[in-house]
């Protein structure tokens, strides 16, 4: 192991060690407020449906069924799009289903659970949690994957909460459910006099993929701090893109296209993306992918070229090289070496056949069944390995150019940090942005924000 990782450790178990506050006041209230809510939304389902447990899927399905709409499953992107087409009256049930389902109040019980005796929650950050990457993961608060605020008066419905006012609260929100579940980041706070900063890099993988496979048009976007999205769409379309703009409708497919295209996938991931939610048609996808590949031929090349550079490895256990990235074989492991020297390892790698009938790699690792298993893989999976390391590894670099701040979370590409009031945010940032000297040439940005309560904006 690194000496350099031994620091990112020590740093790592300090941040967990100070914990991040948290507004008992809005969990205790937030959770009183979802039991009242939920009973309420639970009594109105009874009356319209006459079910003796309205929240069984067996007793559901077939009380929509005998109203004339069959639906094979009662899950929550399928319960969103029969309540656009549904007669008003089951409509309303459908809406009321959507509310009831929303397990919000988890986190906070999560947060009940994990609060010290000062108001602080504690080791809610897995060093090296992610199995490939070697990314941190988040422990029982989970804060890697807390919902996004989109209420526009935030600040207001968090004040309702927090002094306890259910029947403001019920008069302004319609959905308790959900607007409930947009104030769970607020419960983080800083100390009483403190505020806190977030700093987040602008577009990360993006950056490091296109630094990676020399694509160079994508550079110079972000050289002169454009929009990722619009260029895409511009470059896949032939025309000028810009947001709220001309072609403005077009930096949709491109944001789409950019999340779910850039470690090889297709029409699938665009799926998986929501796209279709989104308002694209099905015939638009494939040649969405087909725009998105020729606009970016060297990205796709890059692929491959690290699908080469693993397969020789591992059918000739010869190291091989390829962008400054070594692939080589020792002690029964596969190993990536990464820029900052750090290694990627996948263990007893073969050959083997993937299910379209050609040679893949394949390693034992803990798969998505959460067991050890023979894992498949493929050159776009090895990138989106590599580059997401690398991303974690700027993260880190930033952490420890940053340590003399009071760090009290991270989630991904974004630091928390609790500070007095007179610190400056463009230091931070300018802090934050910059570029590790063994990535030299790679175009970094960090933004952020200041607030008294933490939000994902």
């Amino acid at each position: 192991m690194p000496d350099f990782v031994w620091d990112e450790y020590h740093l790592d178990q300090e941040i967990n060690d100070r914990g991040i506050a948290l507004d008992m006041d809005v969990v205790e209230n937030a959770i009183a407020f979802d039991a009242k809510s939920k009973a309420e939304l639970a009594e109105k389902m009874q009356e319209l449906t006459d079910l003796d447990n309205p929240n069984s899927v067996v007793q559901m399905k077939q009380w929509l069924a005998d109203n004339g709409l069959e639906m094979d499953s009662l899950g929550k992107k399928e319960v969103a799009l029969a309540v656009k087409t549904a007669p008003k009256e089951l409509a309303e049930v459908l809406l009321l289903r959507q509310q009831l389902s929303k397990s919000s109040v988890k986190k906070y019980q999560a947060m009940q659970n994990a609060v010290c005796e000062d108001g602080r929650a504690r080791g809610i950050f897995q060093f090296y949690g992610a199995n490939r990457s070697g990314r941190w993961a988040g422990r029982m608060i989970q804060l890697q994957n807390l919902p996004q605020n989109h209420i526009p008066d935030l600040e207001q419905a968090r004040g309702l909460v927090e002094s306890g006012n259910y029947n403001a609260m019920e008069l302004l929100y319609d959905d308790i459910p959900d607007t409930l579940s947009q104030l769970i980041s607020t419960a983080f706070v800083p100390r009483v006099g403190m505020k806190f900063v977030v700093a987040d890099f602008s577009a990360i993988e993006a950056r490091v993929l296109s630094y990676l496979s020399k694509e160079s048009w994508r550079s110079e976007v972000f050289q002169n701090n454009g929009d990722i999205y619009c260029a895409s769409a511009s470059a896949m379309f032939g025309v000028p893109v810009e947001k709220h703009g001309v072609n403005g409708h077009l930096r949709q497919k491109g944001k789409i296209a950019e999340l779910a295209l850039g470690y090889g996938g297709s029409v699938g991931a665009l799926k998986a993306m929501g796209a279709l939610e989104m308002g694209l048609e099905e015939e638009e996808l494939q040649p969405l992918v087909d725009s998105w590949r020729v606009a970016n031929p060297n990205i796709v090349r890059f692929w491959w070229e690290v699908d080469c550079c693993v397969k020789d490895m591992v059918k000739n256990r010869v190291t091989t090289e390829t962008r400054g990235i070594r692939f080589f074989y020792q002690s029964g492991m596969l190993f990536i070496q990464l820029p900052s020297s750090r290694r990627l390892s996948y263990v007893k790698p073969r050959m083997g056949e993937n299910r379209f009938g050609g040679e893949a790699v394949t390693y034992e690792g803990v798969g998505g069944t959460k067991k050890w298993e023979r894992i498949e893989s493929y050159g776009p999976k090895f990138v989106e390995n590599i580059v997401q390391a690398i991303s974690r590894d700027i993260l880190a670099y930033a952490m420890r150019t940053l340590s003399h701040c009071f760090i009290c979370g991270h989630v991904h590409d974004e630091l928390i940090i609790e500070c007095s009031m007179d610190v400056s945010l463009d230091a931070v940032c300018e802090q934050m942005g910059r570029t590790p000297p063994w990535i030299s040439g790679l175009l970094l940005r960090a933004d952020g924000y200041e607030c008294s309560f933490y939000k994902k904006d």
